[in-house]
């Protein structure tokens, strides 16, 4: 049997399944962008806006180059703030899968779950370098 051929992946993929958040709007309805943004600077928000993909309303995750769809039904004039909250809650829960990779890879110093959470631990500081067993630099 021949692969699956997969042109983009999705938080769900990533993930192994759906959040909650996804498909219920009481969800994020509560959160606070303003409150949630360091030095309340909302400007990186602007660039967040509601897409589609394969027809479902969704917000990029810019963290791990993945769509994170939404199920719930988006009322009209709301749809780039709903997709932040969704986005920001996907962060904020530490379940983005960039995020989940920094501990392990991270190269320096920053918080896991960035600015937006004020007691998040920090990543980074111990970095080594992964080595493949078996495996000798080639000779230069």
């Amino acid at each position: 049997m021949a692969p699956k051929h997969t042109v983009a992946i999705d938080a769900e993929a990533l993930a192994g399944r759906r959040f909650e958040y996804q498909e219920d709007i009481s969800l994020v309805e509560d959160l606070d962008l303003m409150e949630l943004t360091p030095g309340g600077d909302l400007n990186w928000l602007e660039d967040i806006h509601l897409l589609e993909e394969q027809g479902t309303p969704a917000v990029f995750d810019r963290y791990s180059n993945a769509f994170l769809k939404i199920y719930f039904e988006i009322p009209e004039g709301r749809e780039d703030e709903l997709a932040r909250k969704v986005l920001m809650k996907h962060l904020i829960s530490g379940n983005s899968y960039g995020i989940q990779l920094k501990e392990k890879h991270c190269k320096f110093h920053q918080v896991e779950l960035g600015p937006w959470v004020a007691d998040s631990k920090s990543v980074g500081d111990n970095y080594q370098r992964p080595i493949l067993e078996g495996w000798d630099p080639p000779a230069h």
